[in-house]
């Protein structure tokens, strides 16, 4: 993707059901699951894992097989010379727009209708 264009819920509902192993989840409860998810990372593409409860790891998980979301870890050493692992959740936007069926999901610009369009064209003219 060249720009990074921001996911909406449409975007990821429709992935969600177009993903091999949600078919047949009904749009309400791919919407309902997409707004959830994306309520975790809001305009990022990550999130630390540590935040997540139980319930919603699961969901993730099952997120993960489809595709739609892969993991991640970062590990760094603490001052006492302990290791520690910082998990991460990302976004896997490639096949995302793959279970989308386009290259890209749309930009928001691109999928609304402009106000202008509703607009009379004389409604520009000055009267003087």
């Amino acid at each position: 993707m060249s720009a990074k264009v921001t996911l909406t819920v449409e975007d990821l509902t429709l992935s969600i059901q177009n993903s091999i192993e949600n078919k047949g989840m009904d749009e309400e409860q791919a919407y309902a699951l997409a707004q959830h998810i994306l309520n975790f990372f809001g305009y990022s593409d990550r999130i630390i894992d540590n935040i997540l409860e139980p319930e919603d790891r699961d969901a993730f998980y099952m997120l993960e097989d489809t595709g739609i979301l892969t993991t991640e870890r970062e590990e760094t050493t603490l001052y006492d010379g302990r290791e520690w692992r910082i998990h991460y959740w990302l976004f896997r936007r490639e096949r995302i727009a793959e279970l989308m069926g386009s290259s890209e999901p749309k930009r928001a610009e691109e999928t609304a209708d402009s106000v202008y369009e509703e607009l009379p064209d004389d409604i520009w003219k000055r009267d003087r």
